[in-house]
């Protein structure tokens, strides 16, 4: 039987990860063989929480915020299953989740990596499939086409919204929220690549674990629930720019150059596409809320560092 290492990575989540936690141990037997737990030098108090509560978890405490990658990469050194399920700290792992993509990646030798489907907290279906990068999807997702036009899967490539997620299918890409790989996959791909500090390595791996051979695949009778924004949320202007420093990153890994000066000039247009249309909704009394105004600020802080180097 397939014994899965669950690696969690978590900074100052204590509450979700407690909820993570109590989810793995309740529902993980007979295939859970270990829960590490990798603190990136949390001040919420979740290392005690976890030393205190979970005496059975294996935690490594990190001196220093290590980010995503980094801190995978090393909760999966100390890893000794077969199978290692990689989990952020703010999902709850639904019943049966880890014994039936254990059950599917025993009966697919192929496939290196699945996920399952995922739920947020409100019970909508969160879209972690989608296609690899191109320019094209890119576009649509910049420029949120694949919003208003969600129906023709040539608009909604990069977050398949046009598909319901209701069959096995192989993907481009797997959310990093939930992945379960195989061991031996992982160690012929590599970890995840530590120049992504937060977002931008599941896409990455997804592609890596492609080029090497080996399959990604959703499993949907597998669930979860995924409250998101469980770390991001501590610092979330911070973590926008991440995100549009991960893009870049990507782009200039597998496309050159040449790559990512298509996508500074993707995200660039986007920002100031968004700032002049959330500003006219401002003028006009349409979008007057908190939301707005934060998602205003999101935009100047992006702009100012795609322009100036600068961050918050």
């Amino acid at each position: 039987m397939s014994q899965i290492s669950v690696i969690i990575v978590s900074w100052n989540a204590r509450g979700y990860l407690r909820d993570c936690l109590n989810s793995v141990l309740q529902t993980g037997a007979p295939v859970l063989k270990e829960i590490i737990v990798v603190d990136n030098a949390s001040d919420d108090g979740s290392p005690e929480m976890v030393a205190t509560e979970f005496p059975e978890v294996k935690l490594v405490q990190a001196n220093e915020n290590l980010g995503f990658a980094r801190a995978n990469n090393l909760g999966m050194r100390y890893a000794s299953g077969s199978m290692l399920a990689l989990v952020n700290s703010d999902v709850i792992v639904q019943p049966r989740c880890l014994q039936k993509l254990a059950a599917f990646l025993e009966s697919c030798p192929d496939a290196g990596l699945v996920g399952p489907k995922v739920f947020g907290a409100d019970g909508h279906l969160q879209y972690t499939c989608g296609e690899l990068p191109t320019i094209w999807n890119t576009i649509c997702r910049y420029f949120a086409l694949d919003r208003v036009l969600s129906r023709w899967s040539l608009f909604s490539g990069l977050q398949m919204r046009h598909w319901n997620y209701d069959r096995r299918a192989e993907v481009g890409m797997l959310g990093g929220c939930f992945w379960l790989a195989r061991r031996i996959a992982v160690d012929q791909v590599g970890g995840l690549d530590e120049h992504f500090f937060f977002y931008g390595e599941d896409v990455d791996w997804c592609k890596r674990f492609w080029d090497a051979g080996w399959k990604v695949v959703f499993v949907p009778e597998a669930n979860a629930t995924h409250f998101g924004g469980g770390s991001s949320a501590n610092s979330p202007l911070r973590f926008s720019i991440e995100m549009v420093r991960s893009n870049l990153k990507y782009w200039q890994k597998h496309y050159g150059p040449i790559g990512r000066c298509v996508c500074y000039s993707l995200v660039l247009s986007r920002h100031c596409f968004r700032l002049v249309v959330r500003g006219l909704f401002r003028i006009v009394g349409f979008a007057d809320g908190a939301e707005n105004r934060r998602k205003l600020n999101e935009d100047l802080v992006c702009l100012r560092w795609l322009l100036t180097g600068k961050g918050i």
